[in-house]
């Protein structure tokens, strides 16, 4: 089962923006996993979440941000895939997409949006996950032609860093089937669904995920919640000290499937925060630990740099140099060297692509706009290239290792290696992008970039290296087809 994150539900109220971003940066600095923000255009009184959740990435650093949900009918849903995809590259990874199929409708309709009946407004929704993934989806262009939305020849793109999670708003059969089939994640509220309302909902939602044949278990659900932190307890749901939140938290854990806690904190916004991150979080992970039968996770800190590769602590085995091989052996383990040379020259372009940047970054009386427009460009090549290389990590990960020690156990020293080290190269990509995406807003940061992409070509080459000297002999020997 999933971890289970904790996060805030900040509401974005306009008069009080600066609040609202320092809840922002306290719940980054009190590791908590989410910072929830709802989204209704028609409310004068509030920021555009968009905006928002933009300015919050700008001043976070490891907490994941959500819509929680957005208003489909007010939100184009191509436009809300480049939305999403565009923030998950600045963030460097950080997004999940809340949908909701919409309600208020007088207030949509005064904004311009069309009043949907109950039925079609999920009709359009379901065709809204559909359009949003196929534009996060390489490949050519997409037509697509559903009844509430349509594409013409729609160029997919830019494609998000890390998979966003579709995370459906949703309470009433018909919405929770949808979320069964083709959500990743379910968004109900403690506000309109308590806890006994919500555990029958959840039986219909896993209920209609076995019946498309997926596992029910797969489906992150996060539950948003409000409640009352006192010395003593009351009567109600979430109404006491801290132990008793973890208590009741920890039952929804394994009664209903919960993996996530959104907490919409009281007047006391801060000491909220901090009880709910400090208190509740830490007794309730433990409680799910100690019952799954595995060490509690550490409390979530801020992410530091981790030691790059223990090159001296390398596992060595007798590996055979695919050139001694016949031309039909070495045919695959060659195939390594080239997939790898693949990656170092897409790594060597983006190399000269930062240096060009910097280049023009140096010059003081640059257009600002293209210079920002450089920036911007970089940071996606980035992020594309991370986006790359993770799927191969993943592929050998989850098919090529596996094969080479099912046929030969003793590769598996060097096998567990390398894929240590696989972890130490995601790292030194996150670090790669979030430095992109600061430069954006700082073009002065191109230094830091300049130096995570040392760090990443060094720790890259020196892998590349070991893998080809262990593996490329036995692949080609073992007859492994990448």
């Amino acid at each position: 089962m999933a971890d289970v994150w904790f996060g805030a539900f900040l509401a974005p109220e306009a008069a009080g923006s600066d609040r609202v971003l320092r809840h922002a940066e306290l719940a980054d600095r009190l590791g908590l996993d989410l910072i929830g923000v709802q989204d209704h255009p028609y409310q004068a009184g509030f920021l555009d979440c968009w905006t928002l959740l933009s300015s919050i990435a700008q001043r976070t650093e490891r907490v994941r941000l959500v819509p929680d949900v957005a208003n489909l009918p007010l939100r184009p849903p191509a436009v809300l895939a480049r939305a999403a995809a565009s923030l998950d590259i600045l963030s460097g990874g950080r997004v999940e997409l809340g949908l909701g199929a919409g309600a208020f409708w007088h207030a949509i309709a005064a904004m311009g949006g069309r009043r949907l009946s109950p039925g079609a407004s999920i009709d359009a929704l379901a065709e809204a996950i559909t359009v949003i993934r196929a534009l996060w989806t390489p490949g050519d262009p997409v037509t697509f032609h559903g009844e509430h939305h349509r594409l013409e020849g729609a160029r997919p793109g830019p494609f998000p860093p890390h998979p966003i999670g579709i995370w459906v708003g949703a309470s009433k059969r018909r919405m929770l089937e949808l979320t069964g089939r083709m959500g990743d994640g379910w968004l109900p509220s403690s506000f309109h669904s308590p806890p006994e309302a919500v555990a029958a909902q959840a039986r219909i939602l896993d209920a209609a995920a076995a019946d498309a044949g997926r596992d029910p278990a797969a489906i992150r659900k996060v539950y948003n919640i409000g409640g009352s932190l006192s010395p003593l307890p009351g009567d109600g749901f979430l109404d006491g000290p801290a132990a008793l939140w973890a208590e009741q938290l920890t039952e929804l854990v394994f009664e209903v499937g919960m993996s996530g806690f959104v907490l919409a904190p009281g007047v006391e916004a801060e000491r909220d925060l901090r009880v709910f991150a400090e208190e509740v979080a830490p007794a309730v992970r433990e409680a799910v630990a100690r019952e799954r039968g595995r060490p509690a996770p550490e409390p979530a800190r801020r992410p530091v740099l981790i030691p790059d590769l223990d090159e001296a602590g390398r596992p060595r085995t007798a590996g055979r140099d695919p050139g001694a091989l016949a031309s039909g052996q070495a045919r695959p383990g060659r195939r390594l060297v080239d997939v790898h040379d693949g990656y170092r020259t897409q790594l060597r372009q983006v190399r000269d692509a930062v240096e060009q940047v910097a280049a023009e970054t140096a010059d003081r009386h640059g257009d600002r706009l293209a210079l920002r427009q450089n920036h911007w460009t970089l940071g996606v090549f980035c992020a594309t290239f991370r986006r790359l290389l993770t799927v191969h990590f993943e592929v050998e990960d989850g098919r090529t290792f596996p094969a080479l020690t099912e046929r030969d156990p003793a590769l598996e020293p060097v096998v567990k290696k390398l894929e240590q080290e696989h972890e130490v190269i995601a790292e030194l990509l996150a670090r790669l992008d979030e430095a992109c995406a600061r430069m954006i807003a700082d073009p002065a940061a191109i230094n830091r970039v300049r130096t995570g992409l040392e760090r990443l070509s060094q720790a890259m080459s020196s892998h590349f290296a070991y893998e080809e000297e262990e593996l490329a002999g036995p692949i080609g020997r073992l007859e492994i087809h990448l």
